[in-house]
C-alpha cells in the first residue's frame, strides 16, 4: 500500500540572531523545492538604508515611512560568492552590507516600530499564503503565519551565536571583533525579547531545537526527522 504523505506546505523557522535560521532554511528550502524566504533581510535592508542615509534611527516616523517607501527584492543569488539570496534596496546589491556589526546594533528598534512591522508584515504573508515556503523570522509562527502547517524555534546561547557571527564575517574579511559582535547581540537579544509588538518568543505550538555545539548537518537532519514526522 502506497502511503498519503501531507508534508506541510506552510514552515516558520523562528528564533534569535545567528541561531542557525538562514543556514537550515536555505538548506530544507532547496532539498525540498519550496521557496525560501528570510523575512529580516527586509528589516535589515531598511536599517542600512537608514544608516546611510544618515537617518535618525530613534525617529519613528521617518523610519516607518522609509520602509513604507523604500523598494525591497529578495532574489536567489546573483553572484557566486556564498550568498543564500541576493537582497537589492532601489535596486542596489546589499546583501552583505546588512550582515555589518552597525546593522546588528539598529535592526531591533528599526523592527520594533509598529508602522515598520505592519508595512512589511503584509508583503511577508501574501508571500507565505502562496504555500510551499518555508519562512524565516522572529514573528513567523506568531505572527505571520500562526496557522503555519510547522513551526519550528531554533536556539543557542548568546556567547555561541555571536561566535558564529564572528566567525562568518572574518571568513568574508570583514573587519569586527567578537566584542562588538558579543555587545551588538546582547542588546539586540534585549529588545527583540522585550518590545511591545511582536516580542520574539517560540509559538506555543513550536518544536524547540537547541543548536548548541551541533554541526549544520545535524541540525539539518533534526528539522528533516520534523518534516518526515509531519508526513506521517
Amino acid at each position: 500500500m502506497v502511503q498519503s504523505l501531507t508534508r506541510p506546505s506552510t514552515i516558520a523557522i523562528d528564533g534569535p540572531a545567528a541561531a542557525g535560521k538562514s543556514t537550515i532554511a536555505s538548506l530544507l528550502a532547496r532539498q525540498l523545492g519550496y521557496t525560501y524566504l528570510d523575512t529580516g533581510v527586509m528589516y535589515r535592508a531598511v536599517t542600512w538604508v537608514a544608516l546611510e542615509r544618515g537617518l535618525d534611527i530613534a525617529d519613528e516616523a521617518t523610519i516607518t515611512a522609509l520602509a513604507e517607501s523604500i523598494r525591497i527584492e529578495v532574489t536567489g543569488p546573483t553572484v557566486d560568492d556564498g550568498r543564500q539570496y541576493t537582497v537589492y534596496a532601489d535596486g542596489t546589491d546589499i546583501t552583505w552590507q546588512i550582515r555589518r556589526p552597525e546593522v546588528d546594533a539598529h535592526v531591533s528598534p528599526v523592527s520594533a516600530y509598529p508602522g515598520v512591522r505592519a508595512a512589511l508584515t503584509a508583503q511577508q504573508r501574501r508571500i507565505g499564503q502562496r504555500g510551499r515556503i518555508i519562512m524565516v523570522g522572529r514573528d513567523i509562527g506568531t505572527v505571520v503565519l500562526p496557522d503555519a502547517d510547522l513551526k519550528i524555534y531554533l536556539d543557542a546561547s548568546v556567547t555561541e551565536r555571536a561566535r558564529r557571527r564572528y566567525l562568518e564575517m572574518r571568513e568574508r574579511g570583514q573587519p569586527a571583533t567578537y566584542e562588538e559582535i558579543l555587545e551588538a547581540m546582547r542588546r539586540r537579544d534585549r529588545i527583540d525579547t522585550q518590545r511591545e509588538v511582536a516580542p520574539l518568543r517560540p509559538a506555543d505550538d513550536a518544536v524547540i531545537v537547541d543548536t548548541e555545539g551541533l554541526t549544520i548537518e545535524q541540525v539539518l537532519a533534526k528539522v528533516k526527522e520534523l518534516v518526515w514526522r509531519k508526513d506521517r
